[in-house]
């Protein structure tokens, strides 16, 4: 039973959405000086869970202590006084204020006259504590930022401290588009954190990183917690046994490089991929990659309207702002570029829409049992397949995927490998920005960029962390 000690305890929390139990009977507590990594496939009830430590839900059932005494009336103000902070997967801050805005609204007790100056004092250190060595301006507009300097400036804003200390910090998928540099800046830095006295809950995708930064494991599948447990105990293999899957080794392709036609260029000649081929886009993250995927879909299709018998498919990594429509069911959102293919006489033909979106939700493993709810109704692991299945059940011969596995848990990621060999196999071709190496493995060939150019070129087995980290500082350096 957790002590009066703890942070923050759940005693027997179920909350039901209609039929589905996305907790049921759920006991969980963190105490100062912790670490915990909570994993589990999508689906499996972390978002929920993190929801009600928030303070965004309410329990149906069960008991929230602080510092053991019970909490009655627990709301996102209560959760704020009690020092719990959150950064969440799908990124929270608003694009059209610039950092120093941002911080103000997360943080109210500035002051009123200097509080712009004080919320950029505050932001521009803690930045620099948790990035050292970052070049963000806190003047900027958010919607002016990279996905991952958003991400930087989200996990700075929770760490503030102001009026209230910070005594949790619930991470969710907090290095989900950071590159290997930034996210190991990070880590260090919630070691400190715990060091200091303070607790997080860090929740990943990145297995490595789970074993690596926490002291005890909860494991959660289908609402219900199944493991909680010292990380000493667990390997990757047997943490991925405990949520339920089969670990599979990350075997390479063979490569196919220059195997047949180019199928896909920049007009300039510098980037390529031939038919068949998965070709990687790797570096430090904001130098160009995603820069370079939108010019490969202009160039080739000259706008971003679906047509008939598109040539080339395109995969958005920041769901939330370039993938997902969030008034659309799940099945409109997955067959949105599919539209004029299913489209006869100006009419969408409706059972080949359903029988498509009841294929792809088994192919894919999409957690719903009716593809007519709302995309929002989905976590956002599941958001994201649904994307992959938009971009796979097209007929374009070409897919750009722009870090495309953010937060998709390590069975689905295997089952996605898979599936693009197997695509690649019969003569797709795949264009991939990913910021984690065991994805770049999966390609033949891997550009490296470096100050928005390209650096390095790898094939085969020079495609090594290594190589890679080497290139992409080669043109900070020169």
């Amino acid at each position: 039973m957790p002590s009066e000690k703890s942070v923050i305890a759940l005693d027997g929390a179920r909350k039901h959405f209609g039929a589905v139990r996305a907790l049921d009977g759920v006991d969980f507590h963190v105490a100062p000086g912790e670490c915990i990594g909570l994993v589990g496939h999508n689906g499996a009830g972390k978002s929920t869970l993190v929801n009600i430590l928030n303070g965004g839900l309410s329990l149906d059932e069960g008991t929230i202590r602080i510092s053991g005494e019970p909490v009655d009336a627990y709301s996102v103000s209560r959760a704020r006084q009690a020092g719990v902070r959150c950064v969440f997967q799908e990124l929270s801050l608003c694009p059209n204020l610039t950092i120093v805005e941002n911080v103000r609204i997360a943080h109210r007790d500035l002051g009123r006259s200097a509080w712009r100056k004080n919320a950029e004092t505050l932001i521009r250190d803690q930045l620099g504590k948790v990035f050292p060595g970052h070049t963000i301006r806190t003047s900027e507009l958010v919607g002016n930022l990279s996905i991952a300097e958003r991400q930087m400036v989200e996990i700075a804003i929770a760490f503030l401290e102001i009026s209230n200390p910070v005594k949790l910090v619930i991470l969710d998928e907090p290095t989900s588009s950071l590159d290997a540099v930034l996210a190991n800046k990070m880590l260090a830095y919630v070691r400190q954190f715990v060091a200091e006295g303070g607790a997080v809950v860090f929740i990943s995708h990145i297995l490595d990183e789970v074993l690596e930064i926490a002291d005890r494991i909860f494991v959660m599948k289908d609402g219900k917690a199944v493991v909680d447990s010292t990380a000493s105990k667990f390997d990757v293999a047997s943490l991925v046994q405990a949520m339920g899957s089969v670990v599979r080794e990350n075997e390479r392709r063979d490569t196919t490089t220059n195997a047949g036609e180019v199928a896909i260029a920049l007009r300039n000649g510098s980037l390529q991929a031939h038919r068949g081929e998965i070709v990687g886009l790797a570096g430090l993250s904001g130098h160009g990659q995603t820069d370079a995927l939108v010019r490969l879909y202009l160039e080739n299709t000259g706008d971003w309207r679906s047509h008939r018998n598109n040539q080339v498919a395109f995969v958005a990594g920041d769901r939330s702002v370039d993938g997902v429509l969030p008034l659309w069911s799940i099945l409109r959102n997955m067959s949105l570029t599919l539209l004029p293919d299913l489209t006869r006489r100006f009419f969408v033909d409706v059972a080949r829409e359903r029988e498509l979106g009841k294929l792809w939700r088994e192919r894919i493993a999409i957690r719903t049992d009716d593809m007519q709810n709302d995309i929002l109704s989905l976590s956002g692991g599941n958001q994201q397949k649904v994307l992959f299945a938009r971009a796979l059940a097209s007929p374009a011969p070409v897919v750009l995927m722009d870090d495309p596995m953010r937060g998709v848990d390590v069975g689905t990621k295997q089952d996605v490998y898979s599936m693009l060999r197997e695509e690649a196999g019969k003569g797709r071709t795949f264009i991939w920005y990913s910021t984690e190496m065991d994805e770049v493995r999966q390609c033949d060939r891997v550009y490296v960029f470096s100050e928005g150019a390209i650096a390095a070129e790898f094939a085969g087995e020079d495609v090594t962390e290594e190589n890679i980290i080497r290139a992409s500082f080669k043109e900070a350096a020169a």
